[in-house]
């Protein structure tokens, strides 16, 4: 296999393109920053940011798809993935778990104090998420907790101290991610219990899952519009968080009353609708507020 080809397999083991879920809430967060930052956000820093972000998925992605190696080759929805039909060998990908790992670590480490400190930290949980289906069904809010250390993460990495709007957003990203997760794992919920693996639809059944899933979608608008309370955005800003809940919205009645065969459509287009239309009008807002 060419290196070009071995590079294409390695992006489409971590999902490479799923990145536009995380990226626009961190790029956001960096937005929101403005006002609040004492730190110079020059071109150097904003591409450790980037390495950061890039290379601590890609480790949690690569090690995700090591972890459940041998459950993805019994799942038929899965047996198809890198490491279960050989694509990819099982050590390569620990390898990319390592070395991204690794890279992260060493690109937060000049991003300041608190970057460096709370690197490994966050480390930890973005590996940890991948064995936490294995003993607890709240694995879906752990994996909410690791893509919410994006926005959080950007905020530090900009020099701003927390304060209740970071962490609404971040809150907002979390229950966010519940949500549109318990959904995908709607496709598992059989396989999940036949194995003795844990989440929400295995654990509650489908309509519950859908009730949870929803309650969680509401928190995160709700969480969105006090983010905006917070740091006293604007109008466009809240354009978006009325837009987010429209889009979340319509993304529950694609999968209505578990409509699997939409479940796809669901996740993959209107999640990636959501960060986008949340970062643009997040951006717009920032820019009507700068030229007032």
């Amino acid at each position: 296999m060419s290196i070009a080809a071995r590079l294409r397999s390695y992006g489409n083991l971590v999902a490479f393109s799923h990145t536009i879920f995380a990226f626009p809430f961190a790029a956001s967060a960096l937005v929101l920053a403005r006002s609040y930052s004492t730190t110079a956000l020059t071109p150097l820093r904003v591409l450790a940011m980037i390495v950061c972000m890039v290379t601590a998925r890609t480790s949690a992605m690569a090690f995700n798809r090591y972890a459940d190696r041998d459950v993805d080759a019994k799942n038929p929805r899965t047996k198809t993935r890198h490491i279960p039909s050989g694509e990819v060998k099982a050590g390569e990908a620990l390898a990319l778990t390592a070395g991204s790992g690794a890279l992260f670590l060493v690109a937060a480490s000049t991003l300041g104090f608190w970057p460096a400190v709370l690197a490994p930290v966050v480390l930890v949980v973005l590996l940890g998420y991948s064995l936490a289906k294995r003993f607890t069904w709240g694995a879906h809010a752990w994996l909410g907790v690791a893509l919410s250390l994006a926005p959080g993460g950007a905020w530090l990495a900009a020099g701003a101290t927390p304060n209740a709007g970071i962490i609404s957003l971040m809150v907002g990203v979390l229950t966010w991610l519940l949500g549109f997760d318990v959904l995908y794992s709607l496709q598992d919920e059989h396989f999940d219990r036949g194995e003795g693996l844990h989440s929400i639809p295995a654990r509650f059944g489908l309509t519950r899952a859908l009730v949870i899933s929803g309650v969680a979608h509401v928190i995160t608008v709700l969480a969105l519009g006090a983010a905006g309370f917070f740091l006293h955005r604007g109008p466009l800003f809240f354009t978006a968080v009325v837009g987010c809940g429209a889009l979340l919205t319509y993304e529950h009645a694609l999968v209505g009353k578990g409509n699997l065969e939409k479940i796809n459509k669901a996740f993959f287009d209107v999640n990636a609708y959501v960060s986008v239309v949340f970062f643009v009008f997040t951006l717009a807002d920032e820019l009507l507020r700068a030229h007032a």
